[in-house]
């Protein structure tokens, strides 16, 4: 059971990423209106009878998300059944299936009733708390088989810190990065990494601000994180499961940037912007689990600290 249950988890865990990414799509190319404003339905119909690009991305996207959401159920149920008597399971299970329903519903607001730029950004960081804790919840199926010492782990105040911190600043970058798209920004400023000619100027208009404030806020992100993996290198190299998360990150962010710029060199290729989703979309999963882990280590240190106190162990 415990194997087919780890198929699923994974399959169930791509299937979010194609959500994400298919929002994305949506976005990229203008296929928001494909259906108009009828929801399930598209234009009225359960099959349109004329399909256009538009109109095939975005019904394709609900299909997906639709059936996805029903593996989410399932694996929710099935993942409670298997391993509920792990702390964070029944939490994840519930948040997993939950928020993706309440993000199938900004979804469908949106199509029904137009929404402002700033609202419609909301809609991708939603997106993201539901991949992430599928992702969490298939980490911890992966968990059972003790592979990795992620139970054990312990984790200092600054470290904990700096992953709180983190992950917090990084959900708002990606806020910043769905506005960026929604409110076609995209390529309003012609050069990287300043916006014109290279040359540092005030920004003269709100595009250029939600542009420019995206990227230097991207940049404050990979320097932050740079510096964390750089503490766990030095400090955290006898857990493995710190040391390999923080490195992960780092590469992470890391093509996060180098995909930003080349869509502006590119004037945009969907290819390398649908890549520039991903990338953010499995960091945010990464520094999950970094904060799952350090929601353990208070419990980890106590129990350790009240082993090397025990009677036993003074003898």
């Amino acid at each position: 059971m415990q194997r087919g249950l780890k198929w699923f988890a994974v399959i169930t865990t791509i299937g979010m990423l194609l959500v994400l990414l298919g929002g994305a799509l949506v976005t990229k190319t203008d296929s928001g209106d494909g259906c108009g404003d009828s929801w399930p339905l598209c234009h009225g119909e359960l099959i349109p009878t004329e399909i256009t690009p538009e109109k095939a991305i975005e019904l394709a996207h609900r299909i997906v998300s639709g059936a996805v959401g029903i593996f989410v159920l399932i694996l929710s149920i099935w993942s409670w059944r298997v391993i509920g008597h792990i702390r964070e399971t029944k939490f994840l299970a519930a948040v997993s299936f939950f928020v993706l329903v309440f993000q199938g519903l900004i979804g469908a607001a949106a199509v029904m009733w137009e929404q402002s730029d700033f609202i419609l950004a909301v809609h991708f960081g939603i997106s993201l708390i539901s991949f992430a804790a599928v992702f969490l919840l298939t980490l911890l199926i992966f968990e059972i088989d003790k592979k990795f010492e992620a139970e054990k782990v312990i984790i200092d105040r600054r470290m904990n810190f700096h992953i709180v911190g983190i992950i917090l600043y990084v959900f708002l970058v990606v806020y910043t990065g769905a506005l960026v798209r929604h409110a076609k920004a995209s390529l309003i400023c012609s050069d990287w990494p300043l916006c014109r000619n290279n040359e540092f100027a005030w920004p003269i208009n709100l595009h250029e601000w939600i542009q420019m404030g995206h990227r230097g806020m991207a940049g404050i992100a990979f320097l932050w994180i740079a510096y964390v993996t750089y503490i766990a290198i030095k400090y955290y190299k006898h857990q493995k499961v710190i040391y390999g998360g923080w490195t992960a990150a780092l590469i992470l962010i890391s093509l996060q940037v180098i995909s930003g710029a080349i869509i502006i060199f590119t004037q945009l290729n969907l290819y390398v912007a649908l890549a520039h989703a991903l990338f953010i979309s499995c960091l945010f999963g990464v520094l999950s689990y970094l904060l799952l882990l350090a929601s353990r280590s208070k419990k980890n240190a106590f129990l350790y600290s009240k082993e090397q106190n025990s009677p036993a162990k003074a003898q």
